[in-house]
């Protein structure tokens, strides 16, 4: 049950924080439990987190320490029910914890955090005595996991992994992969991968499967980026690994509906909330340095000009509506889910009854902290561009928010198309015929043009049945 008080005062270094004062936290929406992890993350990114940031950006280095932190304290766990060692945490917990990694700590971590925990939750969908006793059981040891679902072919449209394929061989799986962005790529201990299904029948038909990180090559010397400098989101190959049947997750043909059942929306949620925690913390960061700085010739700080006060007046409230959005959200998928305690069989649906909303949340955040860090850099004026104040960083790691799959172009065209013409028009695993646009086509042809197109398609029916047939 949630209670209505206002939020106790956010320490650092036990002292008072610096930025923007707890008013401004939604937190009637939190238990005390979720106000007890909050904290406990605020305390280890004081402690330790946020000075590894900075080394992680500088040195191009994977925050390989600020995971163990995390899981030295259960948060790598922090979805997983108590029974199998976790923290039994719920969606609105893991918006809490990620938001918070990337407000007051490192967002590199952040994001790492926010594909290990999607990792989890995928095998946690379909879970089995093997997959919790090698993959969830160990996590607080510090294993890390992540998720390869991009495609060099495709790119962000993950859902069409061309690359890929599996094939039935004595019991067990010859897996291959291709992916052109994985976070903490060349890091993970475990990989969960998408591919085409055995028998593959169309992109309906895709499968899971965890991958130790033996049978996978990565590049991370190759990753050089603008900005998320930490997370190593390089390319990786599984070259015909063979997979036992116990790694496959859930059963085979499985892909699609644990792709919209768990990937996106554990994703798109902890990625919002990423996005947002990089926007309050630059906002932080500008109060920080305009409170402190005093003009002489005026005798005013930087903070007493009205414009100062506009832009971060509108920054907060901004990213407020957008952080309303996330917990919302998460309120949401725990309705549906229990609290996260729900297990659901092959063909129920939970989640991804809000997928819809979960495009809303990642576009909205996306854009909001786009906007949010060129304010800020504004507000602080050439002192921004200074290193030592921390603010071009979270500049250059929100920055990733708008392109990063599925960007947000991509999801607003999927609002606009539901809206306008239904769900179905989205076609999102490829199956429904436009025929609007196939008639449209076809009345361009002429005469011997609609012969041999006819010819073409008669042969390739014939083709199919024969297939069929066997």
């Amino acid at each position: 049950m949630t209670t209505a008080h206002l939020s106790e005062p956010t320490r650092w270094r036990g002292e008072p924080f610096w930025g923007v004062a707890s008013d401004w936290d939604p937190d009637w929406l939190l238990t005390d439990r979720h106000r007890e992890l909050r904290a406990t993350v605020i305390e280890l990114c004081a402690r330790e987190m946020r000075a590894n940031a900075e080394r992680s950006d500088d040195e191009l280095r994977f925050p390989r320490r600020n995971l163990e932190l995390l899981g030295e304290h259960g948060f790598l766990g922090l979805t997983v029910p108590e029974a199998y060692g976790g923290l039994g945490g719920d969606h609105l917990a893991f918006a809490l914890v990620a938001e918070a990694i990337a407000r007051f700590g490192c967002a590199s971590t952040a994001m790492c955090y926010v594909m290990h925990v999607a990792a989890v939750q995928a095998i946690m969908l379909r879970p089995t005595p093997a997959l919790v006793d090698r993959y969830i059981r160990p996590l607080n040891s510090g294993r890390i996991g992540t998720l390869s679902y991009s495609d060099p072919r495709t790119g962000g449209h993950f859902w069409f992994p061309i690359s890929s394929g599996a094939e039935r061989v004595n019991g067990s799986f010859r897996v291959r992969k291709r992916s052109s962005w994985t976070t903490s790529g060349g890091f993970a201990d475990f990989y969960v991968i998408q591919t085409t299904s055995p028998d593959f029948t169309g992109y309906h038909d895709l499968s899971v499967f965890v991958v130790d990180a033996d049978v996978v090559r990565a590049r991370p010397s190759m990753w050089d980026a603008l900005g998320l400098r930490g997370n190593q989101s390089g390319a990786v190959e599984v070259d015909r690994a063979l997979v036992p049947p116990e790694q496959l997750v859930g059963p085979v043909g499985d892909g699609a509906e644990s792709n919209d059942e768990v990937v996106d929306p554990w994703f798109l949620l902890g990625s919002s909330s990423v996005w947002n925690g990089i926007a309050m913390g630059a906002v932080d960061i500008a109060k920080r340095h305009t409170t402190g700085k005093v003009h002489d010739d005026t005798g005013l700080r930087v903070c007493d000009y009205p414009t100062i006060q506009d832009y971060v007046g509108e920054a907060v409230t901004d990213t407020n509506s957008a952080r309303l959005a996330a917990y919302s959200v998460a309120g949401a998928l725990d309705g549906a889910t229990d609290h996260n305690r729900r297990l659901l069989t092959p063909g129920e649906r939970a989640r991804a009854n809000y997928l819809h909303w979960c495009w809303q949340l990642k576009f909205t955040a996306a854009k909001n902290v786009t906007a949010v860090v060129d304010t800020m850099l504004h507000a602080c004026g050439g002192s921004g561009y200074r290193r030592d104040l921390e603010l071009e960083r979270y500049l250059r790691d929100g920055k990733a928010g708008w392109v990063m799959g599925p960007s947000n172009e991509v999801l607003r065209q999927f609002v606009g198309k539901s809206v306008l013409l239904g769900f179905e028009a989205v076609d999102y695993w490829n199956q429904t015929v436009d025929q609007r646009a196939l008639a449209n086509e076809t009345k361009k042809l002429d005469a011997a043009g609609k012969r041999a197109l006819a010819a073409r398609l008669v042969a390739e029916a014939e083709a199919d049945e024969k297939e069929a047939r066997g």
